[in-house]
């Protein structure tokens, strides 16, 4: 069984993480369990602390390192975003019901993953027609109902019930 998976694609601050949390809340609400997976663009991006200890075990040498707290647990593995494949980040992902990747757009542009496209302008939009594939549903400040095009525009930025539905019925419920 293939791990359901959806890529929230779009430019800088058009909406990105306010869609899939907008999904999450109201997926949640009806009882899917979900992952999230984000890509970080900053080049010197850590989500470790220097100084602490977890940051001095990979300063050492550790090419993983697993830090667990009362409420969280967390693994930080020291590679290169280059070496990492769709099926790695999926694999964390296991015992899902759902998963949104936010970004990665060289990593998911041209898989079969369905998206959603968020976007801010009719260009972006045209753009995404050209270069993503399926595309699940538009979203986003821009609304793509003048393009006419057959996929759907919800701006989740309001009606998250309407595309979480859609995910329900397209993604959720197919049976593999």
């Amino acid at each position: 069984m293939t791990l359901k998976t959806i890529a929230v694609v779009g430019t800088k601050k058009s909406g990105k993480t306010t869609t899939i949390t907008n999904l999450i809340r109201e997926l949640k609400r009806r009882n899917y369990r979900i992952a999230a997976v984000k890509h970080v663009s900053e080049p010197n991006f850590t989500i470790d602390t220097v100084g602490k200890d977890t940051w001095k075990f990979a300063e050492s040498g550790a090419n993983t390192i697993i830090s667990l707290a009362s409420n969280e647990t967390a693994t930080i593995e020291k590679v290169s975003l280059e070496s990492v494949t769709l099926k790695d980040v999926l694999e964390k992902c296991e015992g899902n019901d759902l998963v949104f990747i936010e970004g990665l757009k060289k990593i998911v542009g041209q898989k079969k993953l369905p998206k959603i496209v968020v976007v801010k302008s009719r260009a972006e939009a045209i753009h995404a027609l050209e270069h993503y594939k399926p595309i699940l549903a538009f979203s986003g400040s821009y609304s793509t109902e003048s393009l006419k095009c057959k996929i759907p525009y919800v701006n989740t930025f309001r009606d998250a019930k309407r595309l979480a539905g859609l995910i329900e019925e397209k993604i959720l419920q197919k049976s593999e």
